[in-house]
């Protein structure tokens, strides 16, 4: 009669892990993990045939990993957002080192990298060897600077 108890336990925890993957981890691997405590707690439930021990072991286990390895866990899934490559480079200040003038592509240096550039806009005037420029925008491979 007990044994009843422990196998829900194993059955409700392989249903949360289904459902876990079903979502596609939109829960943050929690129901996942707080089912795997339940088949373990219900697998030594069965073990030794005690109601009492597989409820307890169950219990055990999910507020170990709540009070424990949850946060740690969400700290590590936790997406952060770094510019890269281009993204990275809008908005930085570089050096011309070949003239840039309208319809006439020029090169700046900006921090170890030289880049094709143009002017942003057609008002703008030339840029001369030497002189500061701001990154506005990238087209291709294409620095556009003001």
């Amino acid at each position: 009669m007990t044994n009843w108890v422990n196998w829900t336990l194993v059955i409700l925890g392989v249903v949360s892990i289904i459902a876990e993957l079903l979502l596609g981890a939109i829960t943050g691997f929690d129901l996942a993990l707080i089912g795997a405590a339940m088949v373990v707690g219900g697998g030594i439930g069965l073990f030794f045939a005690s109601t009492k021990i597989g409820l307890a072991s169950a219990g055990v286990l999910a507020l170990i990993y709540l009070a424990f390895f949850r946060r740690w866990l969400k700290h590590k899934l936790e997406v952060k957002e770094h510019p890269s490559n281009v993204d990275a480079i809008v908005g930085r200040s570089g050096v011309v080192t070949a003239r840039i003038a309208q319809h006439v592509p020029g090169q700046i240096k900006v921090g170890d990298e030289v880049w094709r550039a143009e002017l942003a806009r057609e008002s703008d005037a030339a840029r001369e060897p030497g002189e500061k420029v701001t990154v506005d925008s990238v087209e291709g491979v294409t620095l556009k600077v003001r």
